[in-house]
């Protein structure tokens, strides 16, 4: 299916077929392609936990408020963020020397501004979440493009998934991706609102409400 088509198409599933499966290659493949998101300073921040067993699946959907997606998709996603992932960007950049597309210095340079903007707790949440949404939608669209229906949630209890699959505290859990082979009884995809409604030329005119 063609990129724009996906994102003309797609639609956030809630009915899932319990009897098909995604294999660990395929999941793999969807994680593959969500890594392909930008990211600030290149920092790929984002972090996925599969989660395929049917008792673990019943433990997400615990502290998911009973969403019986999350029981239902061949798997679930823990999508998360990590907030000290510029402790990692030497490493990270060090790839990019490797690979002669970016020199030492300015690798060295965007790790001390990267390190520095981020010993600010909100900074490092905030850059957390929105690199690590980047490499959600690329992950749905992929799914999409293959076939497959997803289910993004932002109804979860992120301290009670920490709790259940043992995350460590530097992982923030910024959503739950339900991923699978759709079943009958999903809604169509609702209307957006219009291009007037949420674009404004920077010509003068103030933003409206």
């Amino acid at each position: 299916m063609e990129t724009l088509e996906v994102l003309k198409n797609r639609v956030s599933a809630n009915k899932f077929d319990t009897t098909r499966k995604l294999s660990d290659d395929e999941i793999r493949e969807l994680v593959a392609w969500a890594t392909e998101a930008p990211s600030s300073a290149n920092l790929q921040p984002w972090r996925f936990i599969a989660v395929t067993g049917q008792e673990e699946k019943e433990r997400l959907k615990g502290v998911a408020y009973g969403q019986q997606k999350v029981a239902d998709a061949a798997v679930t996603f823990i999508v998360l963020g990590d907030l000290r992932a510029a402790e990692r960007l030497a490493d990270v950049l060090g790839r990019s020397v490797a690979a002669g597309i970016l020199p030492q210095t300015m690798a060295d340079g965007l790790v001390r501004s990267m390190q520095s903007a981020h010993a600010d707790p909100q900074k490092a949440r905030d850059e957390a979440i929105r690199s690590t949404a980047l490499a959600a939608m690329a992950l749905m669209t992929a799914a999409a493009d293959k076939g497959l229906v997803s289910g993004p949630m932002g109804g979860f209890d992120p301290e009670g998934a920490k709790r259940e699959f043992a995350i460590p505290d530097r992982y923030l859990p910024v959503m739950l991706i339900a991923v699978g082979h759709p079943a009958p009884g999903n809604w169509p995809r609702k209307p957006r609102l219009t291009v007037d409604e949420v674009l404004t030329f920077h010509d003068g005119k103030d933003l409206q409400p």
